[in-house]
């Protein structure tokens, strides 16, 4: 038990803390047009972008809430109770010590200085949807890579953004994708130049701290001909929010013969909604790589998604889940073969313990020209007693050209077995789960820098807290 409380202990002295709310400017609560041209106005952005916003919040009130994903939990949102522009104190810092004091502390408190230093090429530190700080090492500036803040990549490089911006991820894609494009703020731009490989990773870190606080960041990547992006995300939420909004958008645009690895750790408060569309486009000999991991949030919809559009490119997506008590990871992948020679794997993995409810929600789309492809899912819940966990796989082949689609699912309880051996070798039952849950993780966990890994395995271990029966 004192194990227990000194896990729990941790975890709000890591992540769980509040900090006082001081800001430079706070919307009121609920969407506007007003606020729109306010938003637009404070960034000084170019009118194209300000006419897409209005047009997109236009689509959003028109837009029904979808209905296939937990009608009970939102067709209960008041999109009228949240602050949708949440400005920090202070410009976005290129030196660390120029950072306001309060948001320093609370990174500082996240390791994300730390991580810095030791692992990583450049480093974006978000708070409440605004960029605070921003880092990249001066070797990759020197080829050409540009990587900051969504704001500033849409002032200084406004042809590259507005080319691909809403490319991916139209507008009217979804309610939420409009939501997004209405009143996004904050996020990451990501350039590449052709041929330029990213040996070590870049990071965005994104922290909820406001009571009823939206985030709507935007982030796009592109990777030019014969290049390499490695872009990593982790996400925390104070503990206290009474409730919190969050429906980002994410585009990826790899390029002939290019590599985009992109990597999620989520760990938002349990009163946050979190709602994201993440998707890329794949083309000749390309590759998407997504590894994506949901934990803490009360409701969760993600689906990452890849079209495959050009000969020979290919996608991989590992999506993980966790869900405890009152929480709802809804979760999958989508992957569409528009092109010959493709090929995709998606692994699934999911956790229920103490009443909490996974989904595995996918999509493997193969069309007509998709001649000689081959993809193969695969899908596998962990459930513990008086949780929940659903499957709704979705095949849809258009062609009849040497296509393979492979599809396996399992539902399997802790075994009895393992845990006897592990007790037996001086675990206590809670550390016996913890262990085998985390091995049940390891396909995702291998994908994970060394400090995420431990961050990862410290995560579970604190969920899987009282988790017996």
């Amino acid at each position: 038990m004192a194990e227990e409380i000194n896990l729990r202990e941790e975890y709000d002295q890591k992540y769980g803390f509040s900090d006082p709310e001081i800001f430079a400017f706070k919307s009121e609560k609920g969407p506007s047009h007003a606020l729109i041209d306010l938003m637009s106005d404070m960034k000084q952005e170019p009118e194209w972008m300000r006419a897409i916003r209005h047009q997109a919040f236009d689509h959003f009130l028109q837009r029904p809430m979808p209905q296939w994903v937990a009608p009970e939990i939102l067709n209960h949102i008041d999109f009228n109770s949240f602050f949708y522009y949440l400005k920090p104190k202070g410009q976005v810092a290129t030196n660390w010590d120029d950072v306001d004091e309060n948001i320093k502390k609370t990174f500082e408190r996240l390791g994300i200085p730390e991580a810095e230093q030791k692992f990583l090429a450049g480093v974006t530190s978000t708070y409440e949807g605004e960029a605070v700080q921003h880092s990249l090492i001066q070797e990759l500036v020197d080829q050409g890579v540009v990587f900051c803040d969504f704001g500033t990549g849409l002032r200084d490089y406004p042809d590259i953004v507005k080319k691909y911006f809403g490319s991916v991820v139209p507008f009217n894609d979804n309610k939420f994708a409009a939501l997004n494009t209405a009143f996004h703020s904050g996020g990451t731009f990501l350039y590449v130049p052709k041929g330029v490989q990213l040996g070590m990773p870049v990071q965005n870190y994104f922290r909820m701290n406001a009571n009823e606080g939206g985030q709507f960041e935007r982030t796009l990547i592109i990777a030019e001909e014969g290049s390499k992006a490695i872009y990593q995300e982790g996400c925390s939420a104070a503990g206290m929010l009474k409730s919190g909004l969050h429906a980002a958008i994410v585009e990826l645009i790899a390029l002939d013969n290019s590599r985009i690895e992109y990597l999620t750790l989520q760990n938002w408060s349990d009163k946050v909604i979190n709602l994201v569309t993440k998707r890329g486009v794949a083309y000749r000999n390309a590759e998407i790589f997504w590894s994506d991991f949901n934990g803490g949030a009360g409701l969760t919809a993600k689906y990452p998604g890849i079209y495959l559009l050009g000969e020979g490119a290919r996608g991989n997506v590992v999506s993980m889940a966790f869900a405890g008590s009152g929480q709802y990871q809804d979760t999958g992948a989508k992957v569409i073969h528009a092109a010959p020679n493709t090929r995709s794997t998606i692994t699934s993995k999911s956790v229920a313990v103490k009443g909490g409810r996974v989904a595995y929600r996918g999509l493997v789309k193969m069309e007509k020209n998709a001649k000689n492809c081959k993809s193969k899912v695969v899908c596998d819940a962990l459930l513990f007693p008086n949780s929940r966990s659903d499957t709704y796989p979705y095949i849809d082949n258009e062609s009849s050209d040497h296509i393979q689609v492979e599809h396996e699912a399992t539902v399997s309880k802790i075994s009895e077995d393992e845990l006897f051996y592990l007790q037996s070798r001086g675990y206590s039952e809670s550390q016996a789960r913890s262990t085998i849950v985390n091995g049940f993780f390891e396909e995702f966990a291998k994908t994970l820098p060394m400090e995420y890994a431990v961050e990862f395995n410290r995560l579970i271990e604190l969920e899987m807290e009282g988790a017996v029966g």
